[in-house]
């Protein structure tokens, strides 16, 4: 098999093979893969979170570090510690092999101190695997944001709108490891996916479901809901969107937290956001705070909240700059749901701008430099049982067991993406010539 970039398209113009008015992608041939690579396309194997980048597209490339990632980077999750906790041999078997296809020197498993019958079982497996090293990180948010991990592990800095193999480092979290381990070992495709069930269901849970339950049923093999109206916040907390009941499970949904319509965050969701841009300019006062806890400007990215947050509340547009740096925006909310004194949306607003810029075809500025790393960082980070406070999540901090047989539903709905689509946006993120 041969895996390739797109590299453009192109429109028929023959009318006698009724092509005319066709798309055809213009493909530039990168080289045969490898045995592992062509059993993940052949069974679809993504990244089970985040933005779901495709698997193959990582073993493409060498590196000199891994890391397994086990941060569970948003608060409530449990589905990585206890996947890893469960199925501890199967996961580093296959991270060693994956290791030794992208020819890493270093290999680290990354989990938090607290996670303690992970770590248990992790030091009980690793004298098996000598050449991994068990890297525990604090209980701070964002850890589990790959720019972030890469820096606490390693102290490399991925550049601003960069990707990890750049620093030499490639990061997969647990889900896609052991999804990696049943198509490679078992030739499973990627059918079902792990989802947290919290909040205000009747018995937290970490359910096995097909791809395409709705939520609806998701929430019911936790119970149901306890309370009446309930808001779907889908992917966790901070990052998480409102979802629907009929809104179906895909590859990358981590988390169903159940919500009244009244808790912050779902009323920070919300929001509208033209009334937030005359709340910034009536009382944004400069403090500095969003940007002084924002974790990638403390990484040395180039994005400020604050100067953002003037410059949009005044239509000061001199600076563009200011404008063009919300590309580098991580989203983690810390700005608006932690850091802002007056209870402002940095982030929602700054989501917004970056999502035109987006609309209007303005790529990510390419010479960006990272500045040194803030020397104080370590007293701006956020401890993430202060954060749970802060937004009202503690009371949902159970245990939300696993349970890892894959329950049967009675109807799934798969939502299709033309495969086009996805790997233009793959290369996209890989950029030319890499």
């Amino acid at each position: 098999m041969i895996v390739g970039k797109v590299v453009g398209s192109v429109v028929s113009t023959r009318k006698s093979d009724k092509l005319l008015g066709s798309k055809f992608m213009i493909v530039q041939p990168i080289a045969a893969m490898s045995g592992v690579n062509s059993q993940l396309v052949a069974v679809d194997n993504v990244g089970a979170g985040g933005a779901g980048f495709p698997t193959y597209m990582k073993l493409n490339h060498k590196a000199e570090i891994v890391l397994l990632n086990c941060a569970e980077c948003e608060p409530l999750l449990k589905l990585h510690q206890q996947l890893l906790e469960t199925h501890t041999a199967e996961i580093l078997r296959t991270l060693e092999e994956v290791a030794n296809t992208l020819g890493a020197k270093q290999v680290f498993v990354c989990a938090k101190s607290e996670y303690k019958r992970t770590t248990q079982a992790l030091h009980e497996c690793l004298p098996a695997f000598p050449h991994m090293r068990l890297e525990l990180l604090d209980s701070i948010y964002p850890t589990g944001d790959e720019v972030v991990l890469i820096y606490e592990v390693t102290g490399r800095v991925v550049r601003p709108g960069g990707l990890p193999i750049e620093a030499g480092v490639v990061v997969f979290n647990v889900e896609t490891m052991y999804n990696i381990y049943r198509a490679t070992q078992l030739g499973a495709p990627v059918t079902d996916k792990l989802v947290t069930v919290t909040g205000e269901v009747n018995r937290p849970v970490t359910v096995r479901v097909p791809i395409g339950t709705s939520i609806e049923d998701v929430v019911a093999m936790a119970g149901g809901a306890k309370i009446n109206n309930p808001e779907y916040l889908i992917g966790g907390p901070m990052m998480g969107n409102l979802g629907s009941p009929k809104q179906p499970v895909t590859k990358t949904t981590n988390a169903v937290l159940v919500l009244p319509a009244e808790q912050q965050l779902v009323l920070n969701r919300t929001a509208n956001t033209s009334i937030e841009l005359k709340r910034a300019a009536s009382a944004c006062c400069q403090c500095e705070s969003c940007t002084d806890m924002c974790p990638r400007h403390l990484l040395g990215h180039p994005i400020q909240p604050h100067l953002f947050m003037r410059a949009a509340a005044n239509n000061d547009f001199r600076d563009k700059n200011v404008f063009l740096n919300t590309m580098y925006c991580s989203g983690c909310g810390v700005c608006e749901l932690y850091a802002c004194p007056q209870s402002l949306s940095p982030r929602t607003l700054i989501t917004n701008y970056k999502n035109g810029l987006r609309k209007a075809g303005v790529p990510v500025p390419k010479d960006a430099e990272a500045a040194p790393v803030v020397h104080l960082r370590s007293f701006h980070t956020v401890p993430k049982k202060r954060l749970q406070a802060r937004v009202g999540l503690t009371k949902y901090d159970s245990e939300a067991p696993l349970d890892d047989l894959l329950r049967k539903v009675k109807r799934v709905k798969i939502l299709f993406q033309p495969a086009h689509r996805s790997a233009r946006k793959a290369n996209n993120k890989l950029g030319a010539g890499s």
